[in-house]
């Protein structure tokens, strides 16, 4: 194992941005996926959020860009305008001492302003999927040069149904580039897309034991839906989640339950904030600020709108609705328990999301403990309540039940990836982290939903437009 980064082959110049922001040692994603980039090959990233991996990507970037040639040389693809900003601000620290001009692009901002700077300069853009394929329609992005090409949380864009678009931005990069894909999880569509894209990767991917979570303790709470509201009240006060510094965050499957889950708490009392994808881009610029600066003790949000969250002092997560799937499970808990700090995760347990919850115990190979409230009329500190610790692994086992479904209508009729999830999640309430595999034929289309979310799907479905064509769905035979 090397222990600098002056060990990876990086110049004195990166070394010395390095020094300035502070990194001393390299983490286990940068000692493994530096080297081969450096080397000019393409590379798999398999590693979550907090893991460093944006140096791992950032720093070989840093190393291959010519300042003193004014085109694009290098573009990072992001899912979500969080993220875009976060990478953004990260490789400008990386690329200071060379002069690296870095751009940040993305939707919710004046595209004018965009223009202007990319004219003005940009060895390095970073952007989301749907405001780049904008820049590049209006000509004002180019992408003839760039010889590097970063796909960042390429699960997140699949989720969100950009892949198509990303195979339409990377069609128009140079044959020969460089490519590196990273992803916390590897679902067959991603693995699909880097067969299709990448030329002779590197497979790196963060050991099982350094992404497992032993710093949270685990509990569940069977729970019914009508006292859902009240008992998240109670368990937040039992577990001093807003109190003495602490702050939690509440996560929910959608936007509408979001929005009625803090109009129920703030009508207790509760000062508690809200985050989801259909609030203003200046609405949640605030909210954020206002939660990582600690003026907000309670975050009800989504699972895209918290992507980018890292927050070291979220001392709990609590899962209002339960996860669709394990992975996500494991990328909520582990917004606590950060930087060596312990923390608590208690998942809300209805009796028909049982099956999830066996698939949640399966993927992290332990049971999870019943939460426990203390005596009527007392609380028990949370320093004195008997922790149980759990490892869960990243990476998907197979053991979540998924049904797969086919629906008249394709790439002729004008559908898009994007299409679909979206008339499935604007149908059903279900969130888009749920939905997997969806792939759009000449004249038929595919997707997987949860088993136990099928029927209901099917009923959403029936009888719904999209782009003026009824979408006609129905189970594939096994």
């Amino acid at each position: 194992m090397r222990s600098s980064f002056s060990d990876l082959g990086l110049s004195e110049t990166t070394l010395e941005s390095l020094r300035e922001v502070g990194y001393e040692a390299p983490s286990p994603i940068q000692e493994q996926a530096i080297p081969p980039l450096l080397e000019g090959r393409d590379v798999i990233g398999q590693a979550q959020t907090g893991t460093g991996k944006t140096a791992a990507f950032g720093l070989p970037m840093m190393e291959y860009v010519d300042p003193r040639v004014s085109e694009v040389q290098a573009l990072v693809l992001t899912p979500t305008r969080e993220l875009c900003i976060q990478v953004t601000q990260a490789l400008r620290a990386y690329g200071h001492a060379k002069g690296v001009d870095v751009v940040a692009v993305f939707g919710g901002a004046p595209i004018k302003t965009q223009q202007a700077q990319l004219r003005g300069g940009g060895h390095v853009v970073v952007g989301t999927v749907g405001r780049v394929l904008d820049l590049i329609g209006r000509h004002a992005l180019l992408l003839h040069d760039c010889r590097f090409v970063v796909l960042d949380e390429a699960d997140e864009m699949l989720d969100l149904g950009f892949l198509e678009d990303v195979e339409r931005i990377l069609s128009l990069t140079p044959s020969g580039r460089q490519t590196a894909l990273f992803s916390a999880t590897m679902p067959a569509p991603v693995r699909e897309l880097a067969d299709r894209y990448l030329y002779d990767p590197i497979f790196v991917r963060v050991e099982a034991q350094t992404l497992t979570i032993d710093t949270v303790a685990q509990f569940q709470l069977a729970v019914d839906g009508q006292s859902k509201p009240d008992l998240l009240a109670q368990v937040l006060e039992a577990e001093r989640a807003g109190a003495g510094g602490n702050q939690a965050i509440v996560f929910v499957r959608t936007k509408v339950r979001c929005e009625q889950l803090l109009k129920a708490l703030q009508a207790k009392g509760l000062n508690v904030r809200a985050l989801h994808g259909d609030m203003t881009q200046g609405a949640r610029d605030g909210v954020m600020l206002a939660f990582k600066a600690g003026r907000v003790p309670v975050l009800i949000a989504t699972d895209v709108a918290a992507r980018g969250l890292d927050i070291s002092t979220v001392t709990h997560v609590i899962n209002y609705d339960v996860p669709t799937s394990p992975d996500i499970y494991v990328h909520r808990i582990g917004r606590t328990g950060r930087v060596g700090r312990s923390g608590r995760a208690i998942t809300f347990v209805e009796p028909r999301q049982k099956r999830e919850l066996d698939a949640i115990e399966r993927h992290i190979g332990t049971s999870i403990a019943p939460w426990e409230r203390g005596a009527p009329g007392t609380v028990t500190p949370v320093s004195e309540r008997p922790r149980r610790h759990s490892k869960p692994h990243i990476g998907r086992d197979g053991s979540e039940p998924m049904v797969k479904l086919v629906l008249r209508g394709g790439r002729a009729a004008g559908l898009r990836v994007s299409d679909l999830i979206s008339a499935i999640t604007s149908a059903t309430g279900l969130a888009g982290e749920a939905i997997s595999d969806v792939s759009v034929l000449d004249r038929y289309s595919f997707v997987s939903v949860p088993e136990s979310e099928a029927a209901k799907v099917l009923d959403a479905l029936a009888g719904r437009r999209v782009r003026g064509r009824p979408l006609l769905a129905e189970r594939v035979a096994s």
